[in-house]
């Protein structure tokens, strides 16, 4: 029997979770190492779409849509950070303090 290209590029959930662990995990280092506030909600970002793509994944192979209406709240609260997170760093460039996590202590009156 000759096996055709398709038998060896079958996608299963596992492929997606690893894609997922692997986001995850450099999204988690990128919090813990920098100091730079936009790296962090850079880093931050890719962990919650870490945690939507496995969501995606369970979804699509459990056939039902809840991980994907999950995935709508999740990018809900994912906004909602950007939003305050674009706030701290405004209030931060009026003060004239440059953007690191250090320099949120200084903004208390």
């Amino acid at each position: 029997m000759i096996a055709t290209i398709e038998t060896y590029l079958t996608i299963g959930l596992g492929h997606y979770l690893t894609v997922s662990v692997i986001l995850f995990c450099l999204g988690l280092l990128g919090i813990m190492t920098r100091r730079n506030i936009l790296v962090v909600y850079m880093s931050l970002e890719l962990m919650l779409n870490a945690a939507n793509l496995a969501l995606i994944a369970f979804s699509r192979f459990n056939q039902n849509l809840d991980g994907q209406i999950m995935v709508m709240m999740v990018v809900t609260v994912a906004a909602a950070e950007v939003a305050v997170g674009l706030a701290l760093i405004v209030s931060l460039a009026r003060h004239k303090l440059p953007i690191w996590i250090d320099n949120l202590n200084k903004l208390k009156y």
